[in-house]
């Protein structure tokens, strides 16, 4: 199983957060052939450092995201043109998400994240 996690996630799990799911940990630990960071997610950090929405050492983090063993998952044109092709809902319209939905469709991978409203795109995403 190749597994994709979301920003969040991805956060928590490198700073070992409380909120981290049970599930995530026995999936990533147990059950991941690979475990993929979208340079979405690294972006979206950069994007909220910028704004003052969040305090983390961004190179750190990158280095840490290496040390785990996760591997990073660059755009492709294929997955921003998929982008265009995912309905869209009134509630939400988060473009980070929308990319990582994509990446998990063409991939494809398993994105987990604790998101609910992203379970309306379908079999590619579970909610951990």
């Amino acid at each position: 199983m190749k597994l994709l996690l979301d920003t969040h996630l991805v956060l928590w799990w490198e700073s070992n957060h409380p909120k981290l799911p049970k599930e995530v940990v026995q999936l990533v630990r147990k059950e991941a052939d690979a475990v993929f960071v979208s340079r979405a997610s690294l972006w979206e950090l950069a994007i909220k450092i910028s704004m003052g929405r969040l305090k983390i050492d961004l190179p750190q983090f990158t280095r840490q995201i290496e040390r785990s063993g996760f591997e990073w998952l660059d755009i492709k044109n294929e997955h921003l043109l998929a982008v265009a092709t995912l309905p869209t809902f009134e509630d939400h319209r988060d473009p980070f998400d929308r990319l990582l939905v994509a990446q998990s469709q063409t991939e494809p991978l398993l994105l987990l994240t604790s998101d609910t409203a992203l379970v309306r795109y379908g079999s590619t995403v579970r909610i951990v």
